[in-house]
């Protein structure tokens, strides 16, 4: 009737909200679904397609016979390698023994590194002078500084402190140098006018606008860290350093062990990714996204 007061039950209204809200569910499995192959299909499959050609290759050419077996080993005979050091206890303390050294001594480069870069872009005649040093010194081997470090401090764990030291300090310096280059002028003047100066204007206004190059300069220092700390291994092993990969690596060498020679390399190689994916993709992401400069994912 005209005028009438009409109104749904009260079981439809509740059956219009179950089927409401049920829809919706389904919408956001669905969107986590496509989100979850979009992840698998961009960032998990084009590593292990890499990987699958990598090892079809090597197997081919190790099949093809263009060098002996051992010399040129099969990935069979590295993973069997891999899995008799597994048995035997020794990969995870060897692995853990040299992350240890890599991380303290890349850590310890941070904490000299840092305000050594501060120091020489604050100062322009220090920069004049130490500037071109640090560059040099980057560019320098890591591999020189293993004899000079053992004369200094003989066969012991501060030796490979000093070369990892040596070969990353200049890396953090003048990546921290790169990112405070980049800082417009007109950050400091709006610190000063907030009252931001000194310790204050270092802390809160340079080291966050020069976040992004600060962090390449990070990533680079641990390269640095790992590929001296590997040739100090390598090189000047003794029972006083502890049996590292590098160690390993010159253990297969003296043996003429070829697949233990390779599996330590793959072992290394691991090592590197691993830190990168783990620590420093994810904080790159993160400065990226909070600036601005990475889209958000849907």
């Amino acid at each position: 009737m005209p005028g009438a007061d009409i109104r749904r039950p009260p079981e439809a209204a509740d059956l219009a909200g179950l089927s409401t809200g049920l829809d919706a569910l389904q919408s956001t499995q669905h969107q986590g679904g496509a989100r979850l192959g979009r992840v698998l299909l961009g960032r998990v499959a084009p590593p292990v397609v890499a990987c699958v050609l990598i090892l079809t290759v090597w197997e081919l050419v190790h099949l093809s016979g263009v060098k002996p077996d051992y010399v040129l080993p099969g990935p069979r005979a590295v993973w069997d390698a891999l899995v008799e050091q597994w048995y035997l206890g020794t990969t995870l303390g060897v692995i853990g023994q040299s992350v240890s050294h890599g991380a303290l001594g890349f850590l310890a480069a941070v904490a000299i590194g840092t305000p050594l870069g501060l120091f020489v872009w604050s100062v322009r005649p220090v920069r004049t002078a130490i500037g071109p040093i640090l560059t040099g010194l980057q560019s320098l081997p890591s591999v020189a500084w293993v004899p000079a470090s053992v004369i200094w401090f003989g066969l012991t764990e501060t030796a490979i402190y000093a070369v990892v030291l040596l070969g990353a300090v200049p890396s953090v310096a003048n990546g921290l140098v790169a990112g405070l280059d980049q800082v417009p002028p007109l950050f400091l003047r709006a610190g000063r006018t907030l009252g931001a100066q000194g310790l204050r204007a270092v802390r809160h206004v340079l080291l966050p606008a020069a976040l992004p190059g600060y962090l390449a300069g990070l990533k680079q220092g641990w390269a640095f860290s790992w590929r001296s700390l590997m040739a100090a291994e390598l090189i000047a092993g003794s029972p006083e350093m502890g049996y590292g990969l590098g160690q390993m690596l010159e253990n297969g060498r003296v043996a003429q062990d070829m697949p233990l020679v390779l599996a330590t390399i793959l072992l290394i190689l691991c090592v590197g990714i691993s830190v990168d994916l783990l620590v420093f993709a994810p904080l790159e992401r993160y400065v990226l996204r909070t600036r601005g400069l990475l889209e958000r994912a849907p």
